[in-house]
């Protein structure tokens, strides 16, 4: 055998799709790990023609599987970013469309049994530690994949699964404004930078010279746009604490405008290196969380949702996104409850991806 053979799943998860493992079924080393992911996904030809991938960056995302040995946790979930050209595999994020589907595939694998007609599946995210309760519907003890909810970026509709974030408050950094302040000033840009289930580098539309209201292919093709956002993106990480990041896909950057759709605010979401087509799970708690609290640059482009918990409707390309927040603000300022969102998932498929042996023999 010139090939190794290792079972998944494949399911699209939110607005994200890619396959799901059992972490014991992969290498326990990281560079060892990063190869064979590279190698399933086909990292390295715009196309992915030789792997599982789909030639942009929410269709080579890897979500890996276990037992939680964590009190109060059922599933540790394992997340990687496999980038679509020069085989760099991320480990530092976490994605919250990919989340979407570990409930109903942990009950796929079998790692948890069905509850009845609703499975709360609790989640740990080990990229960031981060809780999750999933709430899946599994009538006669299987998981019901039909159903009425409708997301943007995804055709049809599906069963919803119930999404409950909590403690993803400085996930990466420890502290939800990293660099201790509501705004920075990085090559003339005002950027917030805020760590809320993803680190993003926050600013204004309009400080670019743009809209806000841009098609993912007028963003992607202004090279100019990018040339200028990497070098600040760049800085916010090391600003944040977070090093080096020039090989990093974290912090991601954000663009913000006024709403035009009946919306709490438009946003443009950048992976960082190209723009997402609809709108990260993670990067919508952070936005969200952005837009509620005073004094960011999300400041004057929106009127604030009354009441908490709060509504927020992020315009998006693909349409909008829902993100309800439970929080306060107290004499420290901005405090996060937790984070709720509505998704749907659905089993792809299910068997073997083959990477060569040369890769990795399997165990």
């Amino acid at each position: 055998m010139t090939q190794t053979a290792i079972p998944f799943h494949f399911l699209r998860g939110g607005t994200s799709r890619g396959p799901y493992f059992r972490r014991e079924d992969l290498p326990e080393d990281r560079e060892t790990l990063a190869r064979v992911l590279a190698a399933a996904l086909g990292s390295g030809h715009k196309l992915n023609i030789d792997g599982l991938g789909g030639g942009a960056a929410v269709t080579t995302k890897v979500a890996m599987l276990s037992r939680s040995g964590t009190d109060g946790c059922d599933i540790d979930y394992f997340f990687a970013q496999v980038s679509v050209e020069d085989g760099l595999v991320d480990f530092k994020p976490t994605c919250g469309n990919i989340l979407s589907g570990v409930g109903p595939a942990a009950l796929e694998m079998g790692l948890i049994a069905p509850q009845g007609e609703l499975t709360r599946v609790r989640i740990r995210s080990v990229n960031t530690g981060a809780k999750v309760e999933a709430v899946v519907r599994t009538p006669g003890g299987q998981v019901d994949y039909a159903g009425e909810a409708a997301i943007d970026g995804v055709p049809g509709t599906a069963a919803p699964i119930y999404l409950n974030f909590m403690d993803v408050v400085g996930s990466a950094t420890g502290s939800l404004l990293p660099t201790g302040t509501l705004r920075d000033v990085i090559d003339g840009i005002e950027i917030t930078c805020m760590d809320v289930a993803m680190p993003i580098a926050i600013a204004r539309a309009s400080d670019f010279g743009l809209t806000g209201y841009e098609t993912v292919e007028e963003l992607d093709a202004n090279r100019a746009f990018y040339a200028r956002m990497e070098p600040i993106r760049q800085e916010a990480g090391r600003r944040m604490g977070m090093g080096d990041v020039s090989q990093s896909v974290t912090p991601k950057f954000a663009l913000l405008a006024p709403p035009r759709d009946g919306g709490t605010i438009t946003a443009r979401y950048f992976m960082p290196r190209n723009c997402h087509p609809t709108m990260a799970v993670t990067g919508a708690q952070c936005l969200a969380s952005c837009v509620l609290t005073p004094g960011t640059v999300a400041e004057g482009l929106f009127t604030a949702p009354e009441g908490a918990p709060a509504l927020v409707l992020i315009e998006h390309p693909g349409g909008v996104i829902d993100v309800t927040i439970d929080y306060e603000i107290g004499p420290e300022g901005f405090i996060l409850k937790s984070a709720g969102l509505l998704r749907t998932a659905r089993l792809l498929a299910r068997g073997e991806v083959m990477v060569p042996r040369a890769i990795w023999g399997g165990k």
